[in-house]
């Protein structure tokens, strides 16, 4: 018998609940079992997924085929109907032990996700093939912004208490982790449901604070429009906190943010990049942006575009507008898909030469890296503005190591390690 697999698409929380899958399916004695676990971000998404479900049923003829994620969630129903499938179950269910207890056969088990008010016990204690650790801090969004169907896959903001979360930490780095990247949906609203209502600001400080041995901190997405003044002074204070901030900006128009619900205006968002600079002057951004927004024109998406320059933008993640089902969006008058893919490679392609031009400004320049693994260049990482650097002799994965930036390959930075600071 094969031992239980998880197939992932979608986001780092996605990644993360995978590892809480495997780990879970595995203590239960699961075997010969494939987990799909979806996305449901854009149609694009589903249909890979759907893909990717019919092909693991074609190489593996015999084994039992759970599907789940956010997908799954929204529409238990096609995916239950796919011949291929044998069960679907919820987000809220795939982070339950049970679910993968030998002999469970319903075909769907899915909570109505807004109804649930905690979030799961499933702090994980290491990570497979990861020398950095995700740790979740919360769970869903409270915002609707009129092109996103998330919050129904997910439910309503949820916080873990700061205190457990200290502790996973401190767990963590006594296994060997020397960066936590904390995640959610939408971090920025942590702890707006627990007592006291502490902010991420907050949050971030008392790790590093109760936490010292920890080597480096690092955020995942951050809202523009929620970016507390604690977390502005912990980046201008600790240098333990990476300075990259990668920003949920998705346009730089002030109809097409109105049209999305956006909490942010153009304005809003450079002063949050100046901000963010002031305080870290070396903070590297990055962005999500949505190219052809429903009723986007020329000169909106010109505002988008020029956005990078102005605010700064280093590391982009373009997509084309999707329509969800369901969404407010999906009813506005659509801009042609022709166009959504020519406006996204535009912005790729700007995109692209903001990279090259920041990377060309990091040759000559000594920084430490993170080791990650041993791949064809020698062993590579990320330095602190994540930015991926290889070539790094024969340093191991999992120590930090400083070093010598020399050049460019691709996507990459090449180095060489100048000194051990950390094994």
């Amino acid at each position: 018998m094969k031992q239980t697999d998880v197939v992932t698409f979608g986001c780092r929380l996605n990644a993360l609940e995978s590892e809480v899958i495997r780990k879970h399916a595995r203590a239960a004695g699961l075997q010969n079992a494939l987990i799909v676990n979806t996305c449901a971000v854009t149609r694009e998404a589903e249909r890979q997924a759907r893909q990717s479900i019919r092909k693991l049923r074609r190489d593996n003829p015999n084994a039992t085929i759970i599907v789940t994620g956010c997908a799954a969630q929204l529409d238990p129903d096609t995916y239950a109907a796919m011949p291929e499938v044998d069960r679907v179950i919820g987000n809220e269910e795939k982070l339950n032990p049970r679910s993968y207890i030998e002999g469970r056969n319903e075909a769907i088990d899915v909570t109505d996700i807004m109804t649930v008010t905690e979030t799961a016990g499933h702090l994980l204690d290491g990570f497979e093939s990861r020398t950095r650790a995700f740790v979740q801090i919360q769970q869903g969004c409270d915002h609707r912004c009129t092109f996103c169907i998330i919050p129904f896959a997910r439910g309503p903001n949820r916080s873990v208490p700061a205190d457990d979360l200290v502790h996973h930490v401190r767990t963590l780095v006594g296994n060997g982790y020397k960066e936590a990247v904390l995640t959610g949906v939408d971090i920025c609203s942590y702890g707006s449901d627990l007592a006291g209502k502490p902010r991420l600001g907050d949050l971030v400080q008392k790790i590093l604070h109760e936490v010292p041995e920890l080597y480096r901190l690092r955020l995942s997405t951050l809202d523009p429009a929620a970016i507390d003044d604690t977390l502005l002074a912990v980046f201008a204070e600790e240098p333990r906190l990476m300075p990259h901030a990668h920003l949920s900006l998705q346009a730089a128009d002030d109809m097409v943010l109105k049209r999305m619900k956006r909490r942010h205006s153009r304005q809003d968002a450079m002063d949050t990049c100046e901000r963010l600079r002031h305080a870290r002057p070396d903070i590297v951004f990055g962005a999500d942006i949505i190219a052809g927004f429903p009723t986007e024109t020329d000169a909106m998406f010109d505002n988008t575009l020029n956005a990078v320059q102005d605010m700064g933008l280093t590391f982009l993640h373009v997509f084309p507008y999707s329509e969800r089902p369901g969404t407010p969006a999906a009813n506005m008058p659509s801009v042609p898909e022709a166009v959504r893919k020519e406006r996204a490679q535009t912005l790729r392609r700007v995109g692209e030469t903001a990279q090259r031009d920041f990377f060309s400004r990091q040759i000559g320049q000594d920084v430490d890296v993170l080791v990650e693994k041993i791949g064809n260049h020698g062993a590579q990482g990320h330095c602190p503005y994540f930015a991926p650097v290889h070539g790094l002799d024969n340093a191991a994965p999992g120590s930090i190591v400083k070093a010598r930036i020399s050049g460019i390959d691709g996507e990459s930075l090449t180095g060489h390690v100048l000194e051990q600071r950390a094994a």
